[in-house]
């Protein structure tokens, strides 16, 4: 696998020269300062790859830009309102730019509304470091009590409702504020100026999407960028909801193998592909990583290797950030099987026979504890999740293991 490592740019509290010292073989960005729906322009693409390829001191980076993460797509298309044929014309534009630029991999999502929720944002852990959390009763008591989305109560277990109804009875004015700042914080625009009204506004543009309306949606989205992405010599490859579940009455289409497969079959190309997220799928119980990776392995473009701790063997559960080997997917059996699929590649003599993989989002410790990263991305955190991983991969690739290398 090629060892990556997402940077959001010069903001990034992460920096280029972090990278370089942790050794990774090339970066995971985009240009999150682009408007949704906007070309990105060559210039813009340009400015980008420069910054990658240069540390503080001004000597080369050695690093480049490997892979998009993500080019955004907008709301208009998902609901095919608005200006949402202009905006797959932009789509192609960019498309046709990145590959002029050299850059073959490109991530996106299909998530409405959402591009991903949880509840708390620094879960305190027993080794006094902290992480994500999604805990599946302080959302109900969002849902429910807080944002008071009509019929959110028949979206929930009795149960659930009722824990969710002596919670929020407990919760503090300071609470409930914190509480509906986090959970807003993957809904777009600014989490300071999102009013709960402005989160129904949101909403209230899929009552009338099911999930096969978004599929379709989707598909026609698909059918119209994928033929430039394989003109190109490119790889799109979608990130999979987070949680894999339904959330706030928002329809869900690629939360399962069985939606991966859907959407491979609708669009039959190389070119339209899979980022194989561990953290996002794995908190479903019933999602099967290793399996997942040796049956779709074919498409998978891009891999995010992370792990959660699901709270409980409900498919809608609370779960949170597990450090890389803790959590409750088999790390080590879905990396055997990303080098098995990479070594049959290289035997086809394809030229995307090594996988890009980032260690994806990671535990707050150490000095990250007073850095205020971007949520998800602490520097030390990833780097422990790197190193752990780096090492399960340097063990398979051992000549005595007979896995060998894709690389």
């Amino acid at each position: 696998m090629r060892q990556t490592w997402r940077w959001f740019g010069p903001k990034d509290l992460a920096s280029i020269d972090d990278m370089v010292q942790a050794g990774v073989e090339g970066v995971v960005t985009a240009l999150h300062h682009v408007k949704t729906g906007d070309v990105w322009s060559p210039d813009e693409i340009a400015t980008r790859q420069a910054q990658v390829g240069v540390m503080n001191s001004g000597a080369s980076s050695g690093l480049a830009w490997d892979v998009v993460e993500s080019l955004p797509v907008s709301e208009d298309i998902k609901k095919q309102k608005g200006d949402w044929r202009t905006h797959i014309e932009t789509y192609k534009q960019s498309l046709d730019n990145l590959a002029a630029a050299g850059i073959e991999t490109i991530c996106y999502n299909f998530m409405p509304v959402l591009d991903w929720t949880r509840t708390e944002l620094n879960h305190q852990l027993p080794h006094g470091g902290t992480c994500m959390r999604f805990d599946y009763v302080d959302f109900a008591a969002f849902d429910i009590f807080i944002l008071e989305r009509a019929g959110a109560r028949d979206d929930f277990p009795e149960e659930i409702v009722a824990a969710a109804r002596e919670r929020f009875a407990a919760m503090s004015d300071e609470t409930k504020a914190l509480l509906a700042r986090n959970v807003t914080f993957g809904l777009p625009g600014s989490t300071e100026t999102l009013t709960l009204e402005d989160v129904r506004d949101h909403l209230g543009e899929y009552d009338n999407i099911s999930a096969d309306r978004l599929r379709s949606h989707y598909t026609a989205f698909l059918e119209e960028v994928a033929p430039v992405a394989e003109k190109n010599g490119q790889r799109l490859c979608c990130h999979p909801d987070d949680p894999p579940f339904g959330l706030l009455g928002l329809p869900r289409v690629m939360s399962t193998e069985s939606d991966y497969a859907t959407m491979m079959k609708a669009v039959d190309t190389p070119a339209n592909g899979i980022t194989l997220c561990s953290g996002s799928l794995g908190s479903r119980p019933d999602n099967d990583l290793p399996g997942m990776m040796r049956r779709l392995g074919d498409r998978v473009h891009f891999v995010h290797l992370r792990n959660v701790k699901r709270e409980t063997d409900a498919i809608k559960s609370s779960f949170h950030e597990a450090a890389h080997l803790e959590g409750d997917t088999d790390m080590v059996a879905l990396i055997a099987e990303v080098l098995r699929e990479e070594a049959r590649r290289k035997a086809e003599g394809r030229r995307d026979h090594q996988i890009p993989m980032r260690p994806d989002h990671g535990q707050d410790i150490l000095d990250d504890l007073g850095r205020r990263a971007q949520p998800g991305y602490p520097t030390i955190g990833r780097l422990r999740g790197l190193a752990e991983l780096r090492g399960v991969m340097r063990a398979f690739e051992h000549p005595s293991l007979g896995l060998g290398s894709g690389a």
